[in-house]
């Protein structure tokens, strides 16, 4: 692996990153450890490296106010069981056990939570092989997951539509995920980990991190930036040959009373692509929503209207995309096409309707708020990363890729990332 030498010569954006915030040289902070973001993925990391090194100095920075502003606080808040995915991935390795280890966090902490399960159901008999290749997966994975008939679907969820038959997942259940992210970073800062709101990462100095609250000198960085992950990389020599592309996630809300749907209803997804498509979540409070949309945004922090626009992200995002549409190897053309459709409120009614009776678009007026999935594409390729994806040395360790099922994976894959970058200090 790089150890970058090319990363201190590379300034050019950071500053604009931090939208606006000036650089303050005169603050100077040490560290043992520094972790660049604060979703749920850089605060498991800081409570697992304290629990290693419980006299270390743990800094955590974060350019936001709030922890998890991005996608750790805008996700679904569907804690998946871990069918979806191959069994050599890491995905599948922790997503039971994070499933597991995220809802006895929630019950221990009081924390809401809707162990409601989910169906996945199929909308024609082109799609029960796709049905059968998920139950193969979760028993492969070790998850609890059943082939049920369409009549048993219907007892679990009388509204539920599926083709002959469906899936039943118990296991999978929602929770709050601005509670869960507001609590961990609260166990973070009681545990001794120094957060630092409102700081930005602005480049890899000589001597030390320089961030928009001054410079920190530090013996070993974790980045875990999401949406700026791979920039970030690059200052330290890795991720040459990948690039964040992030894709737009809208719901819509329903306007019908709580308990409306029992359960999760999920279509059979398209295993090409690591989206799992428009499908009803039933929230923590027993409300129902629809989405998300997997639409490509043309910046990384692409949320509504012109927020956060940057040329230089719009322009490097757009070059991608254009690359993508005529040597993509997972179908970006016909991806794109499909989605941008959905910003057109009726078309993502009428597609949730083929999962579920009753469905009509005057229920369907709120859009919730939009959250943006920071997925990493291999350029060299020109394909999406469907797994995990991690590097590092002696010096830094940088989590690429760290889309759903992040979220639910975040406890056990922590302890896995943390066990990496002992090895790679020894």
């Amino acid at each position: 692996m790089p150890r970058g030498s090319g990363g201190a010569r590379c300034r050019r954006a950071w500053g604009r990153v931090a939208h606006g915030r000036v650089y303050n040289a005169t603050m100077e902070t040490t560290a043992d450890f520094l972790i660049i973001g604060a979703g749920i993925i850089g605060v498991t990391l800081a409570l697992e490296v304290r629990r290693r090194h419980a006299d270390a100095r743990i800094v955590l920075i974060d350019k936001e106010e709030q922890p998890g502003w991005h996608a750790s606080g805008r996700n679904s808040g569907v804690l998946h069981a871990g069918f979806y995915y191959t069994a050599d991935s890491l995905k599948a390795r922790y997503c039971r056990d994070g499933n597991r280890a995220l809802t006895e966090y929630c019950l221990e902490r009081g924390l809401p939570i809707n162990r409601c399960g989910k169906l996945v159901v199929a909308r024609n008999e082109a799609e029960l092989a796709q049905l059968d290749e998920l139950l193969c997966r979760g028993r492969a994975n070790g998850v609890e997951v059943q082939s049920i008939s369409a009549q048993e679907a219907r007892s679990i969820e009388p509204r539920a539509r599926t083709c002959e038959r469906a899936l039943w997942s118990p296991t999978t259940a929602s929770v709050d995920p601005a509670r869960v992210m507001e609590s961990l970073a609260a166990d973070a800062e009681r545990g001794g980990v120094r957060l630092l709101r409102s700081t930005g990462y602005l480049a890899r100095g000589p001597q030390a991190i320089r961030t928009t609250g001054g410079e920190i000198r530090a013996g070993y960085v974790i980045n875990a930036a999401g949406l700026q992950a791979d920039r970030v990389a690059r200052d330290f020599g890795y991720a040459r040959g990948h690039r964040i592309l992030p894709f737009k996630g809208l719901y819509l809300y329903s306007s019908e009373a709580p308990g409306a749907l029992r359960t999760q209803i999920y279509p059979v997804p398209d295993l090409r692509n690591p989206f799992l498509g428009v499908h009803f979540t039933v929230t923590v409070d027993g409300r129902v929503k629809i989405g998300p949309t997997a639409i490509p945004a043309f910046w990384r922090e692409h949320y509504e209207g012109m927020d956060r626009f940057r040329l230089d992200e719009f322009t490097e995002i757009l070059a991608l995309q254009a690359r993508l549409l005529v040597g993509g190897r997972f179908g970006f053309a016909r991806l794109a096409s499909q989605e941008f459709p959905k910003y057109w409120r009726p078309r993502l009614v009428r597609l949730a309707a083929e999962l579920v009776d009753g469905v009509h678009v005057d229920q369907y007026r709120r859009w919730g708020r939009p959250g943006l999935r920071a997925q990493l594409v291999n350029v060299r390729e020109r394909r999406l990363a469907m797994d995990f994806l991690h590097e590092g040395d002696d010096r830094s360790f940088h989590v690429l890729n760290a889309v759903s099922p992040a979220f639910t994976c975040s406890i056990p894959f922590s302890r896995h990332l943390v066990d990496e970058i002992e090895r790679l200090r020894r």
